[in-house]
């Protein structure tokens, strides 16, 4: 009777094309890269069956110095490598280009869309402002441009889409990793709807960096990343040694509760792998965890 009840539900869902989504309408678990954009790191790639699907949208989330964007510039210099034509949106102008070289990124083959760089200042009148208005209304006003922040996310999220529309591209990416998380939850969730519709069916993966997860679609990814500085020397002149990475994958093809962890050290002239969801997972680190010491070194 269940699988009757199944059945009847699913054939409504697929008459009104409703099907995508039902798990049974996703791609199956192995997939090529025709379906799937390999990011450049092959462990990680097979945790996530060969790579970020296409024509989905994903998200790269994780705080600062957790090594989110290390591994957003492996994926867009894997994509530059594979003769594809990439594009980043630049909410916050804050790509370093010898980062982004020193990555293996063909900038001949990158659309960099620069948006307006804002100091920490502005974006600490924006939570002040926010606050007062909080204080005298009792709730947030959310005003379309109300503040050079929430300008900015805009234009940016405008940008995307066109790129989207525009197609041609085998991975777009947009950074809104330094947006406070406030901002990013008060868009509303038609946002994220229309971006899913512009990249369906496209041979387009679409990324969004992000302090926290937001949004994905029915058949992207999470990948949730953070860090945790090590530390050597004595406590009169300590220095950065490396740190923790943890990378956890959630999707919903996931066999293993729909998560996977990866935790791994990285440490001067390599990396120290602690332990894995996956035996060879954390095996394929370095490319991704090797630059974080000097990320944390920022700390």
């Amino acid at each position: 009777m269940a699988n009757h009840a199944l059945a009847v539900l699913e054939s409504a869902l697929r008459e009104r094309k409703l099907d995508r989504t039902l798990t049974t309408a996703l791609p199956p678990l192995e997939q090529g890269n025709d379906v799937c954009a390999p990011t450049g790191v092959a462990a990680i790639d097979v945790c996530l069956r060969n790579g970020v699907p296409r024509g989905q949208l994903s998200e790269l989330a994780g705080p600062r110095s957790s090594g989110r964007t290390t591994l957003l510039l492996q994926m867009l210099a894997a994509a530059t490598r594979r003769g594809e034509i990439a594009a980043l949106v630049d909410t916050f102008d804050r790509l370093d280009v010898a980062s982004a070289e020193a990555a293996g990124i063909d900038l001949s083959r990158l659309l960099w869309i620069r948006g307006q760089a804002l100091s920490a200042a502005s974006g600490d009148e924006g939570h002040r402002r926010e606050g007062m208005a909080k204080s005298a209304h009792g709730v947030a006003k959310s005003v379309r441009g109300g503040g050079p922040v929430e300008w900015a996310v805009d234009r940016a999220l405008k940008a995307l889409n066109l790129v989207l529309q525009a197609g041609g591209f085998g991975v777009v990416a947009i950074d809104l990793a330094d947006a406070p998380g406030t901002t990013l939850r008060r868009l509303p969730f038609t946002t994220w709807l229309r971006v899913q519709r512009a990249v369906e069916g496209r041979d387009t993966a679409c990324v969004l960096v992000t302090p926290e997860p937001i949004a994905r679609s029915a058949g992207g990814i999470t990948l949730t990343l953070a860090s945790h500085t090590v530390w050597t020397g004595s406590c009169e002149r300590p220095r950065v040694a490396g740190a923790d990475v943890h990378l956890r994958v959630v999707s919903p093809r996931r066999r293993v509760g729909g998560e996977v962890m990866v935790m791994a050290r990285a440490v001067e002239g390599g990396i120290e792998p602690m332990a894995a969801g996956l035996p060879n997972v954390a095996a394929g680190l370095p490319n991704v965890a090797a630059g974080l010491p000097n990320v944390a070194a920022g700390l």
